[in-house]
């Protein structure tokens, strides 16, 4: 008798389990799992914000050390920033968890960006302020374009996964609009140097962000598109890289050291609109597009504008992120199927008159905390440089 009230129970038991695995969604098991995922690719994104923006921006001879330095501090003011403000509801939603902690992190490699503008002519408490100042702005493009803000672009159905626009184009455009008043003609006269040793920290860098860029893309998108998304993100960065050799040689006769570590991120940059939803064809076309586009920049659009202009984009971020990036945008209208031509065009327009008009703007507010005595060194604020 005793045998049998212990069977029951335990047949109770086991039809209570069956009727529980039926009735819980598989979400409620996957969950914690995809969530420990995101928390990989939010690690490899901050190694893609601290080393490999921050050797990237290594190559000026002289600027290592600030160069480093500043980028800890940009990432160290973008990340809670973002989350503070996020956390008060200023802009919409709030994202909390890993989700909320990626956010953050897109916003640090928009902020890396912009920088990348006006490197080596800001004191590094002026790159804090510019921290303070560009958060706040790229959270309201990002609220505008894809919440629905202020009802200028009805939510939804403006493609940019991995932040071809929101992120790339806009970082790079503030950061035009930032060198509209921060170079003077003492600055603009001053070479910016480079040697064999600052190139090959550059490439560092420059690997590192290659090989995480998958991570990047991937970020957010759901479970069953990251295989895709990474796939995408490799073949386009696969493709750049083939065709900034190519363009480089065949525009400047040898191959140049710089436009192989920047050029070649073009396709990273230039397929996030598009990254979940591309085929393997058309990531490769986008890369090659991206990587040409990039070392055409590099090698005629920005020595000609900066002429025009009299203006100094130290890192060339409108070449690398900039234009492909506004690319990448327009590519998302004919590769994403059902995609509203017009609600694109209009956040795309939203986004560079936002970023220019901020960075215009923040750019005069950081003119008023003085200038540097010499640009592109170390010397200034560092012992021993």
């Amino acid at each position: 008798m005793k045998k049998n009230r212990w069977m029951l129970i335990l047949l109770l038991v086991l039809a209570a389990s069956l009727i529980f695995l039926r009735v819980s969604s598989a979400e409620d098991f996957l969950g914690p799992v995809t969530d420990v995922q995101k928390c990989d690719r939010a690690i490899h994104i901050m190694a893609m914000l601290l080393v490999g923006f921050g050797f990237l921006m290594v190559f000026v001879k002289k600027y290592g050390r600030s160069a480093l330095t500043a980028t800890f501090l940009l990432v160290s003011v973008a990340v809670p920033l973002y989350i503070c403000l996020n956390s008060l509801g200023l802009f919409g939603n709030v994202q909390t968890g890993i989700d909320g902690l990626i956010l953050a992190e897109f916003a640090g490699a928009g902020l890396l960006i912009c920088a990348g503008a006006v490197l080596g002519r800001l004191k590094m408490i002026q790159y804090i302020i510019l921290g303070l100042l560009f958060v706040p702005c790229y959270m309201l493009n990002e609220w505008i374009i894809l919440s629905g803000g202020f009802g200028l672009l009805p939510n939804g159905g403006f493609a940019d996964t991995g932040g071809s626009i929101i992120i790339h184009a806009f970082g790079a455009i503030f950061g035009f609009g930032l060198i509209m008043n921060l170079t003077t003609k003492k600055e603009f006269d001053t070479p910016i140097e480079t040697d064999v040793v600052s190139d090959r920290f550059s490439m560092l860098g420059s690997m590192v962000l290659w090989f995480f860029w998958p991570s990047f893309c991937a970020a957010l998108v759901p479970t069953a598109k990251v295989p895709q998304t990474v796939i995408n993100v490799v073949i386009a960065l696969c493709g750049a890289t083939l065709a900034t050799y190519i363009t480089s040689c065949v525009l400047r006769r040898k191959i140049s050291i710089s436009d192989i570590a920047n050029a070649s991120l073009a396709g990273g940059v230039a397929i996030g609109s598009t990254c979940d939803y591309a085929n393997p064809v058309s990531s490769m076309v986008i890369g090659l597009l991206a990587g040409a586009l990039s070392v055409f920049g590099f090698a005629v659009i920005l020595p000609w504008l900066q002429n025009k202009i009299k203006k100094v984009d130290t890192c060339g971020v409108m070449c690398l992120h900039g234009l492909p990036g506004l690319m990448g945008g327009i590519a998302a209208m004919f590769v994403v199927s059902g995609l509203d031509c017009r609600k694109q065009w209009t956040g795309i327009v939203i986004a560079v008159v936002l970023a220019f008009v901020s960075g215009y703007i923040s750019g005069l507010i950081l003119s008023l905390f003085g200038r540097r005595a010499e640009a592109y060194a170390d010397a200034e604020e560092f012992l021993d440089a």
